[in-house]
Order: C-alpha cells, then sequence, then structure tokens
C-alpha cells in the first residue's frame, strides 16, 4: 500500500510555499507559514491512516473461459464498496501484453457506499494460446480528499484463447449457400449418391451413368436417375501437420493457424451433419490423436487440443503419423491430410504412406498453396536473379503438381488452395464428396 497526493493536497501546499517565501524576506511571521506546512502534512498523514483499508472493497475481474481469437472478448472489472461513505476509484488491470487492448483498460468510478459497479474493455488476441492476467491497480481517494491511497489487488488469472467458432459457422453457411447457386436449386435436405433411396429426378450431365433408372427412363421418354440420401454417421479424420513448412506466415497467420482455422471449420460442419469427426495432429511424431465421435463434446475436445498446437521447426513425420493412424483406427473414414509440399522428398514419403492406406480410407490430401510464388512466376523477370527466383518458383510449383497428379493415380482425392481460402474450399470439398457418395 502507498499513496500520491490529490490536487486538492497540493494546491493547499502550494499556497503554504507561498506564505513560507514570504516568510523569508519578511512580508509574514515564518512561523505562521511553517506550522500551516506542518499541519497540512498532519493532515494528510491522518487522513491516510483514517482512509479505509483495501479489505473493505471487494475486486473481481470476470472473463469468459474461453477467448476467441481474431475477436473482440470482454473483461469485466466490478468493484463493490463495503465502505460508509461514496468512495472514487482508479482501477487498471494488467491485461496480457501480447493481446491488442481495444478500449481503455482503466476507469474511475465514484461508487455509493454498500454498492458496487462494474466496468468493461474489450481485448483482441491475435495467437491461440495460453495467457496470464496480472493483478487490478487501484487507487481511492481518502475521507479528507488529501491523498490517494494505492493498492495492488491480487488478480491473477489464466485464459486459454482458442480458434473463433464464428468464423466455422460462417464458413459452413458460405458453402451452402455456395452450393446451393451453383447447382441452381434450394436444398430442403442434403442429397447424394449414399446407401438409401430417396426419389427420382431428371438426369444431367455429370451425374453417374450407374445411377440411370432404365425402367423409368423408357416410360418417360427421357433419361432419369436415381437420387440417394446421404449418409450419416460416417467418419471424418482430420490429420494436421505442424512441421516446419506450417511455420511459414501468410498474412497476420502462419500456415498452421489457418489449416486450424479449416480444421475446425470442417469439424463443424460434419459434426452438425451428424458425421464423427475425429483428429490427429503430428509433427516429427504424434502430438495428440482424438478417434472420430460424434457431437458438440467431440467439437469441443477438438477446440481443447487445437488451441495450444504451435508449429515447430523440424520436418513432420508421414510414416508416424500414418502408421498410427493404422494402427488405432481401422474404419472407413474420409482422412483429410492438411500439409505443405515443396520438394520431391517430402512428396515421395507422403505417397509412399499414403498409398498404403488408400484400400481402407478415402483420401483427401489439401496443401496450402503459396500465393507469392504464384505471383512471382507471372511477374516478369527484370533482372537475372529474377528468371532465376521465377525458374526455382516454378519448379516448386511443378513438383508441388505432380505430388497431387500422382495422389489422384492412387485413387485418393487432392485439393491445392491458397490460405485465405482455405476453409471454405475445403468445406465445399467435403459437402461435394457426401453428394457424390464417395466415402
Amino acid at each position: 500500500m502507498n499513496l500520491i497526493f490529490t490536487n486538492r493536497f497540493l494546491l493547499l501546499l502550494s499556497f503554504g510555499l507561498v506564505l513560507l517565501s514570504l516568510g523569508w524576506v519578511g512580508h509574514a511571521p515564518i512561523y505562521v507559514a511553517l506550522l500551516y506546512n506542518l499541519g497540512l502534512f498532519i493532515a494528510a498523514a491522518i487522513d491516510y491512516f483514517a482512509a479505509e483499508k483495501i479489505s473493505a472493497f471487494h475486486f473481481e475481474r470476470i472473463v469468459d473461459d474461453r477467448f476467441s481469437m481474431g475477436a473482440p472478448n470482454h473483461v469485466t472489472i466490478r468493484v463493490v464498496n463495503r465502505a460508509n461513505r461514496p468512495i472514487t476509484f482508479v482501477v487498471k488491470d494488467e491485461y496480457p501484453s501480447k493481446m491488442d487492448l481495444m478500449t481503455p483498460r482503466e476507469a474511475r468510478l465514484t461508487i455509493p457506499e454498500h454498492h458496487s459497479r462494474t466496468w468493461s474493455y474489450d481485448l483482441y488476441p491475435t495467437a491461440r494460446g495460453d495467457y496470464e492476467f496480472g493483478n487490478i491497480a487501484v487507487r481511492y481517494r481518502s475521507r479528507m480528499d488529501l491523498i490517494w491511497r494505492q493498492a495492488s489487488v491480487p488478480a491473477a488469472d489464466s485464459v486459454k484463447v482458442y480458434p473463433n467458432i464464428e468464423e466455422a459457422k460462417k464458413n459452413e453457411l458460405y458453402a451452402h449457400r455456395h452450393r446451393e447457386l451453383r447447382l441452381g436449386q434450394r436444398r430442403t435436405r442434403i442429397r447424394g449418391q449414399g446407401g438409401e433411396f430417396e426419389s427420382l429426378r431428371d438426369f444431367v450431365i455429370g451425374d453417374e451413368v450407374r445411377h440411370i433408372a432404365w425402367a423409368a427412363s423408357g416410360k418417360r421418354g427421357k433419361l432419369i436417375t436415381r437420387q440417394y440420401a446421404v449418409e450419416r454417421s460416417q467418419n471424418v479424420l482430420i490429420m494436421l501437420d505442424a512441421g516446419r513448412l506450417m511455420t511459414a506466415r501468410i498474412g497476420n497467420l502462419s500456415k498452421l493457424d489457418h489449416a486450424i482455422n479449416a480444421t475446425l471449420s470442417i469439424s463443424f460442419v460434419a459434426a452438425s451433419g451428424g458425421d464423427n469427426v475425429g483428429l490427429l495432429t503430428f509433427s516429427r511424431r504424434v502430438i495428440s490423436f482424438l478417434p472420430p465421435r460424434r457431437g458438440r463434446d467431440q467439437l469441443n475436445r477438438i477446440m481443447e487440443a487445437l488451441y495450444n498446437v504451435e508449429p515447430q521447426m523440424i520436418e513432420p513425420s508421414y510414416a508416424r503419423a500414418f502408421n498410427y493412424l493404422s494402427s488405432n483406427w481401422r474404419r472407413r473414414s474420409l482422412v483429410i491430410v492438411l500439409t505443405d509440399l515443396v520438394d520431391r522428398d517430402a512428396s515421395a514419403e507422403l505417397l509412399a504412406h499414403a498409398a498404403k492406406i488408400v484400400p481402407r480410407h478415402l483420401l483427401l490430401i489439401v496443401t496450402i498453396g503459396d500465393t507469392d510464388l504464384r505471383l512471382l512466376v507471372r511477374k516478369p523477370p527484370l533482372t537475372s536473379a529474377d528468371v532465376y527466383s521465377q525458374s526455382v518458383a516454378e519448379d516448386m510449383l511443378r513438383q508441388r503438381e505432380e505430388a497431387l497428379s500422382q495422389i489422384h493415380q492412387l485413387g485418393g482425392l487432392a485439393l491445392d488452395v491458397p490460405a485465405g481460402n482455405l476453409a471454405f474450399a475445403l468445406v465445399n470439398k467435403y459437402l461435394d464428396i457426401k453428394e457424390r457418395g464417395l466415402l
């Protein structure tokens, strides 16, 4: 506990100093000035000791259990005045320094006796992970308004910053609207080529020939196809690479951040559609594994597994990741691998182990496209260094395209998407797979 003099005290002290200066030059009795100033400091000391102790008040920080990355998060400070007089407080909170402050974290509150007031400010986390709040710094006026008593109220607390679930919900909505517009119709129920027959409709280009209802086509004089209800309770398992290449930053986010946002989006959409969702994160070793399950609790488990995953500056081991999957999960699933590829060695390892699981699972390899490389290839070279840089970029893109082509040849699916469009494109691909009954 310490003190700070108020403006009132400083004003009275300035008057005392004027008296003292007049006494020195003989215009006033100097002992009067000395007594005045001494009395002022004695009054301040009495005021300090007469003021309420910090225990006469209650301070509480109210925050949500989870903060969302890339969104405003509210922090509320509640102050209870248990004293028998109104008190003016100045309250300042010690927030995590790595979060962006959107509104002032300091407030002045005058609270009547035996009442409470709250005040809020907003924080904007730019990264996932664990963060720490410090204490609450407090000043309050004394009875005679000569001093501020100051204290630091213990209020250390931790908070977890998670990926933003609201973005996942938006991606689901945008993807459904996009497909409705693309197909030229509004669907009240998702249809596809699952195992349960639902209805007949006119054949359109792109439909499977094997689903043509020949008897119905003969009767109507035009091609008619069978339409099946999309199967539910299927398994979707996301394999998330947290290796070296995922440390690259695109805008304010790393490639891993973009991949985590996409993971959350596809998990939310799949769970909403009745599918079981699982997660396997890996770098040089398997970091975490959640077998596919359904329901909101599983989404919470996925959020918990994702909030503090950081990319590591080591090469990922596809061998360990796929071997772990084969040993611990055998039910047929849509296995989505979110990774990045830049050379033939990494591609060769991925393809070798991907080939082993294709007979059992439907494999979808998703690579995070590098927009800078594509822009570099399109840009006219001005120097010999530009020519060299372009040739390297073209070779990297070619190796990526070759790897994705080989995935198709193995019987898997591939998607190369710019980071900014990753979540939306992945949700669209999942919906397409469900509609076509590929799983």
